[in-house]
C-alpha cells in the first residue's frame, strides 16, 4: 500500500517537472518551436565557440523529424533518454550526434570533427584531460580500429554499439565522453545566470 502511493508520488513530480519544464519551454520560445540558434542560446553556447559543433550535432539528434526545430515533445523525449535511458539507447542517440550527415554510417571525418570538439571542450573548461594524451587523429584511428569490424571507414550503428560494449576506453569516447546529461544541466545552469 505505501509502494502506491510512493509510485503516486512519484509520478506526481514527474508530472510537475513535466509542466515546469513547458512553461521554461514557452517562455523562451514562444513559437513553440526551438531553432539552432535558440538552442544554442538556451543552453548558453557561443555561437563560434569550442561547444558551437558539439551543440550543433546535440541538435540534430534532438531533431527526431529533420525538420530544423525542436518542439517541446521532441526535447523532452531526448532529455529523458539522455537522463533514463539505458546504455544501448544512450548509444543509439550519441551515435546520431557522431552521424552528422545522417547517412547512417560515422565516417572518419564525422568521427573526428567530434572528436575534435571534445577535445577542445574540455580543454576549455579545463576539465579532466587524461583521455586527451592521445591526438585527435590517435584517437580517431584507435577507435576505427575497434569498432569498423569490416574495414570499409564507416561505422554502422550495429558496429558503432557492439564496439563501444566491447572496449571501456571506445565506450567512454563514443558514449561522448562528455555525459550529454552532464552537459546539459550545466550549460543550462551557466545560461541562467546570464
Amino acid at each position: 500500500m505505501g509502494q502506491s502511493q510512493q509510485t503516486e508520488c512519484k509520478e506526481e513530480i514527474d508530472v510537475k517537472a513535466l509542466q515546469d519544464m513547458y512553461r521554461k519551454f514557452v517562455m523562451e520560445c514562444p513559437s513553440g518551436v526551438l531553432f539552432l540558434h535558440e538552442f544554442k542560446r538556451f543552453f548558453g553556447v557561443d555561437p563560434t565557440g569550442e561547444a558551437s559543433d558539439y551543440a550543433e550535432s546535440m541538435f540534430r539528434a534532438f531533431d527526431k523529424n529533420g525538420d530544423n526545430t525542436i518542439d517541446f515533445l521532441e526535447f523532452v523525449a531526448a532529455l529523458n533518454l539522455v537522463f533514463r535511458g539505458d546504455l544501448e539507447h544512450k548509444l543509439r542517440w550519441s551515435f546520431k550526434v557522431y552521424d552528422k550527415d545522417g547517412n547512417g554510417f560515422v565516417d572518419r571525418s564525422e568521427l573526428r570533427s567530434i572528436i575534435d570538439s571534445i577535445y577542445r571542450i574540455k580543454k576549455c573548461s579545463k576539465s579532466d584531460l587524461s583521455d586527451t594524451q592521445l591526438s585527435v587523429d590517435a584517437a580517431v584511428d584507435r577507435i576505427l580500429e575497434a569498432v569498423d569490424t569490416d574495414r570499409d571507414g564507416c561505422v554502422s550503428m550495429e558496429e558503432f554499439i557492439k564496439g563501444a560494449q566491447a572496449d571501456p576506453w571506445v565506450l567512454k569516447m563514443l558514449s561522448l565522453d562528455m555525459n550529454p546529461a552532464g552537459w546539459v544541466l550545466e550549460n543550462r545552469r551557466k545560461s541562467a545566470h546570464f
